[in-house]
């Protein structure tokens, strides 16, 4: 026997040892004997075993059976050939209550037999009732009261309790439902079939419900929940998720606090397609002077109600040939009134046109503990966790929230052109209404979708003050910015996010687009003022954006291509129009070395060109490093345009600084490389560092020589401008020596701006000084 003892699989080894008090030994007799007239059946059938196990049996009068059944009157002493017999069989109790020929046992409902009488099996208890259309039959339970559950959920200690009603010969399913809830008792007519699953391990020992005999209700049912404090109860129609009864209702009361809120929110819903009535919910609600009220499924239900009131679900005539399905899930939430929930706000968008504005809950971690709802009020009835206000009207909202900061709010405007010629010109003002920004409520974003007609009009968008791009060099702080993104249908392309407080003045899209402002922090309100842009139609062109940077002088500007991390679009085109103010040069670097892009048609360049001269500098994007810092004395372009398809992204990143013309820095170079390998071609004229005066380079071989000299260097002796490394714009300076002239190296070239290894061009500039 010990070795059969052992047997008990791994799998089932914790559930067993809770139960190992209890647990009889296969081997042993037991004895079950049901009274005459008791109704009471008992069927010992086989369960579903979880995994292919050793055949299990019966033993009843020396006979091996795989099912017993039990009648009234009878007797049976039995025993199993198994040692497990949990794992192979399960009891079933029924018994039948006829209330239509005689009178119903009312009163509390015992379990019978008692289950120290039964095997240690799972047990199902079921109790039929059967009443006349005209009785009304109640189940009562007792603390702690029930909780439905839905499809595939189930109930934490094993207990449940399936609940069904009939309408005629047909079943109904009221619900499955676990302990520890709100349900205090469910009435209905006709009778009742109630069914007590407990699991083989569990020692309760009473039914937990009691039958009283009410009048008839005239409806398939009425469940009644009992609040005692702040919680939530999740209910759902009959027969749900299959479709509820046609035209049938079905009530739910419910009890709450006089010192609490509720609110209902519909989970889900389907309806039915009616031939005759209308589906519909009704609300007897206290002090409601229009009782019932009345609501379609669609309908935001109400919200922010004292006291007890009335929720009933009434069905239609549905048509026969294709009936659809009405079904209903939905939550009552029952919390303390908050401070907010007296306090109405009045949002005007009375002269908005084509807006929306959602208030809904920020997406948060969910907790298993009771969290309170965040509720927004329409005319402080109509509650819901989510609001949706649209143009056009005057809208009455009040919040019903324990924390407002759960909340956010995020809205969508649409300016739109259809006729070019009456639009040309025209502009519009991208700024937030004082009405929103009054609400409680953190703005998350506000979008602007701006549509103009294709290869018609484009847009300007000019900020009320200029715009720094957000980058990795340089990230914006301040609790807002804007995301510019194309907004053409299958275009995946974003221009990048933009604060106040930069370089930028205007920037130019070729067609449509979204612009969001997007908040990041509750001191929104504070800054508020600085937000605001204005969008212009104008004519067409056909570059996919323009920047227009006119910097302060005090800062760096740093500036990004469009679709950084995933790089521009096959053939497209973008621009930066760079001012430089008068008495500034202006340093233009490149913050990597090159783009990596390979193309497989056409190619990808950038083009540097003078505004004043026109002249161009062209450079590759694929196989070529981009230039060195060069310095710019007037306003300049920079464009760059990509191939098709790239293989790889076309992301550009650059810096501008800016010094007084007769003031720039000067480092000597650290390398030694003869200036014949450093000269390369110019396109363009230079001008002279001593006097700023535009002079004419004259090629002599692969020398660049310029006519103005170097006097103002430091450095003892005379020194003269020799050349210039046309790519880099470095100056190179001759000291003349009566006894020698050593050829010009770069290491005597004169940077005029801030090398990154400054510090060290420092030192070796000291050192070389007076050569």
């Amino acid at each position: 026997m010990a070795g059969q003892n052992c047997g008990v699989t791994t799998a089932l080894l914790g559930v067993l040892l809770l139960g190992a008090v209890r647990l009889p030994r296969g081997a042993e007799a037991s004895e079950i004997a049901l009274p005459h007239g008791s109704g009471i059946t008992v069927f010992i059938k086989p369960g579903t075993p979880p995994l292919p196990v050793k055949p299990c049996y019966i033993i009843s009068s020396k006979r091996y059976k795989t099912s017993l059944t039990i009648k009234p009157g009878e007797k049976e002493v039995f025993s199993f050939s198994c040692h497990n017999p949990e794992n192979h069989f399960v009891v079933e109790i029924q018994k039948n209550i006829d209330c239509m020929s005689g009178p119903c046992p009312f009163g509390e409902v015992q379990l019978q037999p008692s289950t120290s009488a039964l095997p240690t099996l799972n047990r199902t208890f079921i109790w039929d009732v059967k009443a006349h259309k005209s009785i009304g039959l109640e189940l009562q339970f007792a603390i702690p009261r029930l909780r439905q559950i839905g499809p595939g959920e189930s109930c934490p200690d094993g207990v449940t309790h399936s609940i069904s009603g009939r309408i005629d010969a047909t079943a109904v399913k009221i619900g499955t439902f676990c302990s520890n809830g709100t349900v205090s008792r469910i009435k209905m007519q006709e009778g009742v079939k109630m069914a007590l699953h407990l699991p083989w391990f569990h020692n309760r020992n009473v039914s937990g419900f009691s039958i009283a005999n009410r009048s008839s209700i005239k409806r398939l049912c009425i469940i009644e929940s009992v609040f005692e404090g702040e919680g939530s109860a999740t209910l759902m129609s009959a027969n749900y998720p299959d479709g509820f009864p046609e035209d049938e209702l079905m009530t739910w009361q419910f009890v709450i606090p006089a010192h609490l809120r509720a609110s209902v929110s519909f989970l889900h819903f389907n309806v039915s397609n009616c031939e005759k009535k209308e589906e519909r919910v009704e609300y007897y609600i206290p002090g409601s002077t229009t009782n019932p009220e009345v609501f379609r499924l669609q309908d935001k239900q109400p919200g922010n109600m004292a006291g007890n009131f009335n929720l009933s679900l009434q069905g239609c005539d549905q048509d026969a040939q294709n009936p659809g399905i009405l079904r209903l899930q939905f939550q009552v939430l029952v919390q303390h009134p908050q401070n907010e929930s007296n306090k109405i706000y009045l949002v005007d968008l009375s002269n908005e046109q084509a807006m929306s504005l959602t208030i809904e809950p920020r997406p948060i971690k969910l907790s298993r503990k009771f969290v309170p709802g965040c509720f927004v009020c329409l005319e402080s009835r109509t509650c819901s966790t989510n609001l949706t206000l649209t143009s056009g009207s005057k809208h009455k909202i009040s919040f019903l929230c324990d924390n407002l900061t759960r909340l956010w709010m995020n809205a969508e405007k649409t300016i739109s052109c259809t006729d070019h010629r009456y639009c040309h010109r025209r502009s519009h003002s991208l700024q937030v209404p004082g009405d929103i920004l009054q609400l409680p409520v953190q703005l998350h974003d506000f979008s602007w979708k701006l549509l103009v007609p294709k290869d018609r009009l484009s847009l300007a968008l000019v900020p009320t003050q200029k715009l720094q791009q957000h980058t990795q060099e340089k990230a914006c702080n301040t609790s807002f910015s804007y995301l510019v993104a194309s907004a053409v249908p299958g275009q995946d392309f974003y221009f990048g996010f933009f604060c106040p407080g930069g370089s930028i003045e205007q920037i130019q899209v070729k067609q449509n687009i979204s612009v969001t402002l997007r908040t990041f922090a509750p001191s929104f309100r504070q800054e508020a003022t600085r937000q605001g842009l204005t969008v212009s139609f104008i004519p067409f062109f056909k570059e996919e954006g323009v920047f227009t940077v006119t910097p302060d002088t005090k800062n760096k500007v740093y500036l990004r291509s469009p679709n950084w991390d995933r790089g521009l679009p096959s053939l497209t085109s973008v621009s930066w129009n760079i001012s430089v103010p008068s008495n500034q040069v202006a340093c233009l670097t490149f913050l990597k070395e090159r783009t990596g892009v390979v193309c497989q048609t056409g190619r990808a360049f950038m083009i540097i060109q003078e505004q004043r001269s026109k002249v161009e500098e062209i450079f590759s994007l694929e196989d070529e490093v981009l230039p060195k810092p060069s310095f710019h004395h007037h306003s300049f372009w920079v464009n760059i345009s990509n191939c098709s398809p790239s293989l790889h992204v076309v992301g550009l990143g650059f810096l501008t600084a800016w010094w007084p013309q007769h003031g720039q820095p000067s480092y000597t170079l650290t390398d030694s490389l003869p200036l014949r390998q450093k000269v390369q071609e110019v396109t363009r004229p230079l001008k002279g560092p001593s006097t700023g005066k535009s002079r004419r380079v004259k090629k002599k071989g692969n020398w660049l020589l310029l006519i103005p000299d170097c006097h103002h260097h430091r450095g003892r002796g005379r020194w003269r401008l020799t050349a210039v490394c046309p790519r880099t714009h470095h100056l190179l300076c001759e000291k003349e020596e009566k006894e020698e002239k050593q050829r010009p190296t770069c290491r005597h070239l004169q940077w005029q701006h801030q090398h990154p290894d400054a510090d060290a061009a420092k030192k070796v500039s000291e050192g070389t000084k007076g050569q």
